[in-house]
């Protein structure tokens, strides 16, 4: 069995928003689904790898592309468009999606 990943990564631009604990989940792919609900996991940045924070996994859920809502857009600290904008150019095409749901350590 695989361990469960120990590191996350978001665009410099969010992390502000993951340390202030206004960011409270991430919408990622089938490669990205296989955190753990109750491990810790350090938070880089994406562009510059730079440790920001730690985060506890709280749970890992299915979620179609077509379902992101308002909701998910107020847990993302984000306008929904501008996340729906994000997630389409960086999983292209992908309609099975993951919500994972986190909190600060």
């Amino acid at each position: 069995m695989k361990a469960a990943p120990t590191k996350i990564t978001f665009f410099e631009f969010l992390t502000p928003f993951v340390v202030s604990g206004k960011k409270t989940i991430t919408i990622r792919d089938e490669s990205e689904c296989h955190y753990v609900p109750g491990t810790h996991v350090e938070v880089f940045t994406l562009e510059t790898d730079i440790k920001v924070c730690d985060i506890e996994i709280l749970s890992v859920e299915p979620l179609q592309y077509s379902e992101i809502n308002e909701f998910h857009a107020e847990q993302e600290y984000l306008p929904l468009p501008k996340l729906k904008e994000i997630i389409s150019s960086v999983y292209p095409g992908t309609e099975q999606l993951y919500l994972i749901s986190y909190k600060l350590v």
